[in-house]
């Protein structure tokens, strides 16, 4: 058997090195007296159903509950094998530093990722969190993201540029490596995302943390039910012209903030008591580094627009548009950068001679 003062010692000193608020004393005393305890309750045959080969001691019941490693993280949801190694591995850092206490289910599956409904941890002031899970790389359907990716700046896990040469060089050769570079760039870039937008009040989830395969968020919804897609319900006339107000203010707030959506449509917009919530962020451009920023505005706006007609609200998907991006003084016929062009290609020999005219 173990030696069980050996073992509280060392936890003792664990918890110093995580500067938890009892110092090294407080800890072995306390844990000597409920050995003290445990030992006394052992030594009586009338009392078999405290036999450890039993039942758990006390002590052991208060060390559990005091460890918050990830080893530890038994959570509600009842997954499949492979789903709940795939949690513990993108959600465990979330349990461990106390942003989650518990995954209570699944909300959403897709093809690029998973949404799961979180019981908070301390670090987190509200009563439910949703996770957003990306499937692991070789799952993910990421074709024709070259077209989003135009422009962009890769991220480390940090959230920070890419400084070393050797990772900028592994995702240009797009190696082993450099795929799980780009894969955790991608989340990244969605969480810079979330963040600047809520900063500048959009509706959309407020976001909370970043892990290497997951995302931290608020949850629209309550315990029972999640928040709907605008794409599974249907709105009354009046207010219908009231949200689709309210959608083209957070077009115009992205564009304030150098954002085009890129997948905008009524499938990531939530609805929930009258409200909206924005979600999807991952595939977001930058109106000046991307050629094709505004014919994804274009795209955006009228998939928005085709809802919303559905819902009894008429608009000029074109019209619109255009509005919004010139207003924030982007040209309709975008000069493109030189850096962008590609002489090799034609087309982009072509373009530059139109730019620049003899």
């Amino acid at each position: 058997m173990n030696n069980p003062v050996a073992f509280n010692l060392s936890y003792a000193n664990e918890q110093e090195e995580n500067n938890t608020i009892m110092n090294t004393k407080h800890y072995i005393d306390l844990y000597d007296h409920f050995d003290d305890m445990d030992l006394d309750e052992r030594g009586d045959p009338r009392h078999p159903r405290n036999d450890p080969r039993k039942s758990p001691s006390r002590d052991e019941k208060f060390l559990k509950a005091q460890d918050d490693s990830r080893g530890s993280f038994n959570f509600t949801y009842q997954a499949a094998r492979f789903e709940s190694g795939w949690l513990l591995n993108s959600l465990g850092g979330f349990y461990e530093h106390q942003w989650i206490s518990d995954v209570l289910r699944k909300v959403r599956g897709g093809k690029e990722a998973s949404v799961y409904l979180c019981r908070p941890g301390a670090q987190v002031d509200a009563p439910l969190a949703a996770a957003k899970v990306y499937r692991p790389r070789m799952l993910r359907n990421l074709k024709q993201d070259h077209i989003y990716r135009e422009g962009r700046v890769d991220l480390g896990a940090d959230g920070k540029r890419l400084v070393k040469d050797a990772d900028v060089h592994a995702v240009a050769k797009r190696t082993a490596y450099g795929e799980e570079v780009r894969h955790q760039s991608w989340i990244a870039y969605e969480f810079a995302t979330m963040n600047a937008l809520y900063a500048a009040g959009a509706d959309i989830p407020r976001p909370y943390e970043m892990a290497n395969n997951a995302i931290l968020m608020g949850y629209v919804g309550d315990v029972g039910v999640s928040a709907p897609a605008l794409s599974e319900i249907s709105l009354e006339r009046d207010e219908a012209r009231v949200l689709f107000e309210r959608v083209l203010h957070n077009i115009d707030i992205m564009l304030d903030n150098r954002c085009v959506h890129g997948d905008l449509s009524a499938y990531n917009i939530l609805y929930w008591e009258g409200d909206i919530a924005l979600i999807d962020f991952p595939q977001v451009v930058n109106p000046l580094e991307n050629r094709n920023a505004y014919a994804i505005l274009q795209r955006d706006v009228a998939r928005v627009c085709e809802y919303f007609d559905r819902q009894g609200v008429p608009s000029h998907p074109a019209r619109l548009a255009s509005s919004l991006w010139t207003k924030h003084g982007y040209a309709v016929a975008q000069e493109v950068h030189p850096r962008l062009l590609d002489a090799e290609d034609p087309r982009d020999r072509k373009l530059w001679k139109k730019q620049h005219p003899a």
